[in-house]
């Protein structure tokens, strides 16, 4: 089948499995029901393919949805951020200590794969680094994949059914009504801000330049728009197709395999999430639901829905993201360096 039938199908099928999830009444369904029905296509070998070249501009949209929740009372709560902050580094180095050694014990992993496979950094550029110091890529492809499907899933889980809170099932507009000047200046920040996260090299340049740019003309009273919800909805179901698109060809026994990994160590940083999120909480009084979105590895983009579809202060959520993906971006090379010898004298690598 050509590619672009294949796109059309996966497309078509993430639609699918976004509208039963939405009858179901399942949280995040069109994200979550597009994710789990392309997934299951990809790995029982269906003719569907990722609309990877749609992404960018799919995660422009969420970008400039994120940026919207920098309302101008953030500025008041930045200040008592600082030691928030502090928390999530700490989190971050131990959830580094714990999980890469479960992935090399009980995933029989070498070293340098489980180093890359359990750091909570971004996909690409775990994938990225961990290939050139000379890891597996395939398992750590798989872990990255599954750590942020296995999140959503448990997160969003978690805060429907637990503890009981209104997941939306759709997105509901925020601020005033979106005119053509407002719509303008929002497609502005997707576009412009694109390009400007790209020339700047960011980290995900696509969501974090328009976000930068939404977040400004929010904070500064431009315009208090968000992106209409239709829109939103069929980002969700585009960027839940290419995630699950990604098991493509993986054999199911080696899915298995990799998910029952997956779990554990997601469910390990969990409880470290939930423990930092105690520490937040007793230090400087910031609710455990958004500490646990903040800290989650569930990946920026995602966890910044949930916040959206939980009313938390979206803000918080996605700073602290960014910044865990930055200071992983930052010290996991450096750390790695120090060790590689140690590793490579052992022969274990």
């Amino acid at each position: 089948m050509p590619d672009l039938k294949r796109i059309a199908f996966a497309l078509a099928l993430g639609s699918v499995g976004g509208g039963l999830f939405y009858l179901a009444h399942i949280p995040l369904p069109w994200m979550l029901g597009a994710l789990f029905a392309t997934m299951i296509a990809a790995v029982a070998r269906a003719p569907v393919l990722a609309p990877s070249g749609m992404r960018p501009a799919v995660v422009a949209v969420i970008g400039v949805l994120l940026g919207s929740r920098f309302t101008p009372e953030v500025l008041t709560q930045a200040g008592a951020w600082i030691g928030t902050v502090t928390i999530l580094m700490v989190y971050v180095v131990a959830v580094a200590l714990i999980v890469v050694p479960f992935l090399r014990f009980a995933g029989k992993l070498d070293w340098t794969t489980a180093y890359f496979a359990g750091m909570p950094g971004g996909l690409s550029e775990m994938i990225e680094i961990g290939e050139a110091k000379g890891g597996q890529a395939a398992p750590i492809i798989l872990a990255h994949s599954l750590r942020i499907v296995v999140t959503i899933a448990l997160i969003a889980f978690w805060f429907s059914i637990v503890q009981g809170q209104v997941v939306g099932r759709t997105f509901v507009a925020h601020g005033v009504p979106l005119s053509w000047g407002d719509a303008a200046l929002l497609m502005g920040c997707a576009v412009f801000g694109s390009w400007i996260g790209i020339k700047l090299r960011l980290t995900a340049p696509t969501l974090l330049g328009p976000m930068i740019l939404s977040a400004a003309l929010h904070l500064t009273g431009v315009t208090a728009s968000t992106p209409p919800p239709l829109l939103v909805n069929a980002a969700q179901v585009i960027l839940g197709t290419v995630l699950g698109c990604r098991f493509y060809g993986i054999a199911p026994a080696a899915l298995w395999r990799a998910g029952v990994l997956s779990i554990a160590a997601t469910l390990l940083t969990l409880v470290l999430a939930f423990v930092a999120g105690l520490v937040m909480r007793a230090t400087t009084g910031v609710g455990v639901d958004q500490a646990i979105l903040a800290l989650a590895p569930g990946g920026l983009t995602e966890m910044g829905l949930i916040a959206i579809a939980i009313h938390a202060d979206v803000a918080f959520v996605a700073l602290h993201h960014v910044i865990r993906i930055l200071f992983v971006l930052m010290v996991a090379p450096l750390a790695f360096r120090l060790v590689e010898s140690r590793w490579g004298k052992r022969g274990d690598r």
